[in-house]
């Protein structure tokens, strides 16, 4: 059973409330400075979204466009795989500490000084001679990428005043609803339309341009603390550091080195949760943590952000199944897929605000929200569990549909419930929290669903096997050429089956997910002033 916190949350729109109980003046850094909001500071705040949405950019179109950058460095399959690997894996690491490095900093240098890294970063990567130095150079851009997203949900908690905040978190909200999608479409366009693959690296520049001027503009300058320094957790640093990697290696090369029958893949997980668990120890003892895990005492956080790791998984179902699906069965490419990603990405520009706005209303209460944004998902995963092998793109519009209205209802929800119970000094080590496990919950996602489908699909092909044979055995002599047809038919209705399979788990997963959403504690409305 958890424990309860020992400082009650503040009301919705209502300034914090003191700590209940006395605690060490270097457990809990000292609320910062309160700026007032207007157009300088929203200038700065959307300098910072659009930092992050270039980073969840960067990262989605070097998985999309791998078969072209493979082709420029003559890499197989096997060895092109790192490239999105490395990535991830190092993205992962970084997340748990971007708000420390900002706090200890200052946010609008750190911000700036990350921002012009990444993107130098992305402006060598394609000049890379050889194939090692792409990797390192991935690796690199990955952790600062990683660096970037987390503070994006900082600023949302510390400059969106209460009666705004839930639109701030409606930002953070597209970076796992709109950014995802929209990816696909300016991968086809860079690699199909332009034909120039160096875009894919090169594009975050006018992006980075923006935000260093609207940050530089429009964030206020924050006091440096290098003081900090010297109650670094530098155990957990190096270990948390090590063992995400090792841990986000494993789960990306796990389904293609055959997950438990490799030796790297066992040292990688067992590594990586040894050295895990040593920061997970450190960081709960420290005086000055990167992330606070004594927060998951609270319902809406420890509750919450299981539901928010199942949820990542879920949401596959939107982008993963059916690009897996085209992909196999048709051959697409990105420039035929694009339309998948952008029928769930564009409508968020309209829908995460609304999302926000109906959070406002008084009779509205957010776990129902939540819950009606899982119920439908799940719909949209019965929907496409009645695919066939005839489906096209065309066929998945109902499906995405439903996915374009239950993404933001699920997401934003849960970022209201979760954060009005954390107070505002608190929000950057939740911004590490939440952020590592929405890094880990799509790998995680991504792992568990590869899996899933290998599983299915040899089922499927040994079941429908057998039925050709006994078939075979009645009909007498078959030609060679007929058997090579029902071969071929055998494994793409075996894909398919799988596909199906795939999308009835992960409904089934939204569904379960139900009872816990309304098991999170009641959140009231914000007071808006008008009220």
């Amino acid at each position: 059973m958890a424990a309860q916190p020992t400082a009650q949350p503040a009301a919705p729109g209502a300034a914090p409330a003191p700590a209940a109980s006395p605690v060490a003046p270097s457990a809990v850094p000292p609320a910062p400075a309160v700026h007032p909001f207007g157009p300088r500071l929203l200038t700065g705040v959307t300098g910072v979204f659009v930092a992050a949405m270039m980073s969840g950019l960067n990262s989605r179109i070097g998985t999309l466009a791998l078969g072209d950058i493979r082709a420029v460095y003559g890499m197989g399959i096997d060895d092109g795989s790192w490239v999105a690997s490395l990535y991830g894996a190092f993205e992962l690491a970084a997340m748990p500490f971007s708000a420390w490095f900002a706090i200890t900093f200052s946010f609008r240098r750190y911000h700036m000084a990350v921002v012009a890294i990444f993107t130098l970063l992305g402006l060598v990567t394609p000049l890379a001679p050889d194939a090692a130095t792409l990797l390192v150079l991935r690796c690199l851009q990955g952790l600062f990428g990683g660096l970037l997203i987390p503070v994006l949900m900082a600023a949302a908690l510390r400059f969106f005043p209460a009666p705004i905040r839930l639109y701030g978190l409606a930002l953070y909200a597209m970076t796992a609803t709109f950014s995802p999608n929209v990816a696909t479409w300016l991968s086809a366009t860079w690699t199909d339309a332009v034909a120039d693959w160096r875009l894919l690296f090169w594009q975050t520049v006018p992006m980075a341009l923006f935000s260093l001027a609207a940050v530089g503009w429009g964030i206020p300058q924050d006091p440096v603390r290098l003081e900090r320094f010297r109650q670094i957790d530098l155990p957990g640093l190096v270990t948390g550091l090590a063992g995400l990697v090792m841990i986000g290696i494993g789960l990306s090369q796990g389904e293609r080195l055959d997950w438990f029958n490799s030796v790297l893949v066992c040292w990688l997980f067992g590594g990586g949760a040894a050295l895990l668990a040593i920061f997970l120890v450190c960081e709960w003892f420290h005086p000055m943590p990167f992330i606070k895990l004594q927060l998951l005492h609270r319902r809406n956080l420890g509750l919450g952000f299981t539901v928010f790791v199942g949820m990542l998984v879920v949401l596959l179902s939107g982008s993963l199944l059916p690009a897996d699906y085209l992909g196999h069965a048709w051959h697409f490419r990105t420039p035929q897929l694009a339309v998948i990603g952008l029928q769930v990405g564009l409508p968020q520009f309209i829908l995460g605000p609304a999302v926000s706005w109906l959070l406002y209303k008084k009779w509205i209460d957010a776990r129902h929200v939540f819950a009606m944004g899982l119920v439908l998902i799940a719909t949209a995963c019965w929907v496409g569990s009645r695919i066939t092998p005839a489906w096209m793109a065309a066929e998945f519009a109902l499906a995405q549909a439903l996915h374009a209205f239950g993404q933001p209802m699920a997401v934003i929800a849960l970022l209201f419930l979760a954060t009005s119970v954390v107070q505002p000094m608190e929000g950057p080590q939740v911004s590490g929290i939440v952020n590592t496990l929405r890094a880990f919950g799509t790998m995680l996602g991504s792992a568990l669903v590869g899996r899933l489908l290998a599983v299915r699909e040899a089922t499927h092909a040994n079941v429908l096997l057998d039925g050709a044979a006994n078939m075979r055995r009645s009909a007498g002599a078959v030609p060679p050429d007929a058997l090579a047809g029902v071969a071929g038919r055998v494994s793409h209705q075996a894909f398919v089956l799988s596909i199906a399979d795939g999308y009835l788990v992960l409904g089934a997963l939204a569904l379960a997910l139900v009872p816990l959403v309304l098991s999170l504690q009641y959140i009231a409305p914000p007071v808006l002033p008008k009220q």
